[in-house]
């Protein structure tokens, strides 16, 4: 029932006409940028898959890429919170979901309990509270369904704005950090040995990352937004080996299968952040089989 809700969506405001009589991809676009709701939605869908591709390669090279996973668990829960006691859900769920990336961190890297068991427990415990203060007031509404599952038609001009901001940010961080991004990143014990505060530069790409989770979860769903993070980079890293050129890649990739997913979605009327997921798995499967064919070409040469 909650997945009817936004396979759908479109079809209930009357564009399967629309869409049946085009002809070609221009026609899609210029018909998808008429109505307001999908100008949000292009506009935030791709700030967000930009942020989430640059974050994303370093996340996964450091193997904290699960933590993703575990701040959307923490998003939705404190998202699920905020609605029960009609709180605005971003005012709750920034904060939480930065005080948890945060923590893990600590978690972490203090080794009482190791990193997947850390996150684990964060994010199982979050969702449970999320769950049981909805079940004890509002119950299960539209609005907890849009953040665990997903839908462009709750985009607001507030996600927008919150975007923009993040993606300036995000840029900013690795325009100027670059050269101690690229340290952090790849030798730790290196970086901090010619004293670069290792320490301040993970919490920072941590927070950003919660950040962007906490924005896209309302146009993807908590289930799948940690998969922004990590197929792009996941695909890039088939293609190529050098750290800038697998992050330009790996956004390169995020944004077009953004593109091509809210289109297919558009078009034959499928949930949009399962179908830009999809998406994003046939361009890893692609990836993989292209850096297959490239090492048995090698190997025989």
């Amino acid at each position: 029932m909650i997945a009817t809700l936004h396979i759908h969506s479109y079809q209930m405001m009357g564009m399967d006409s629309s869409i049946g009589s085009m002809g070609s991809l221009v026609d899609t676009l210029l018909l998808m940028l008429s109505y307001t709701f999908l100008q949000r939605a292009l506009i935030v869908g791709l700030l967000v898959s930009i942020c989430s591709s640059l974050l994303g390669v370093s996340m996964v090279l450091k193997r904290f890429a699960m933590i993703g996973d575990g701040l959307a668990h923490v998003g939705f829960g404190s998202l699920a919170v905020a609605t029960a006691f009609n709180a605005a859900p971003l005012a709750v769920s920034l904060p939480v979901t930065v005080i948890a990336a945060f923590v893990l961190l600590r978690l972490s890297e203090s080794g009482r309990i190791k990193g997947d068991a850390a996150i684990a427990l964060v994010s199982a415990s979050a969702v449970a509270i999320g769950v049981f203060v909805i079940s004890m007031t509002t119950g299960m509404n539209t609005d907890v369904d849009n953040y665990l599952f997903g839908s462009i038609l709750a985009l607001r001009q507030s996600d927008v704005v919150l975007s923009v901001v993040l993606c300036v940010i995000v840029l900013a961080a690795f325009i100027l950090l670059y050269n101690r991004i690229y340290a952090v990143t790849f030798d730790e014990t290196f970086a901090r040995a010619i004293g670069v505060r290792t320490s301040v530069y993970t919490t920072l790409l941590a927070i950003l990352t919660a950040l962007t989770i906490v924005v896209g979860m309302r146009m993807v769903g908590a289930l799948l937004i940690s998969s922004l993070i990590i197929f792009p980079a996941l695909s890039s890293m088939n293609i190529s080996k050098r750290f800038k050129s697998v992050t330009i890649l790996a956004a390169g990739i995020s944004v077009t299968c953004y593109l091509v997913g809210v289109i297919v979605s558009f078009v034959y009327g499928t949930p949009a952040g399962a179908t830009i997921v999809l998406v994003n798995l046939a361009i890893f499967i692609i990836c993989w089989f292209i850096r297959l064919l490239n090492t048995r070409v090698r190997s025989r040469g």
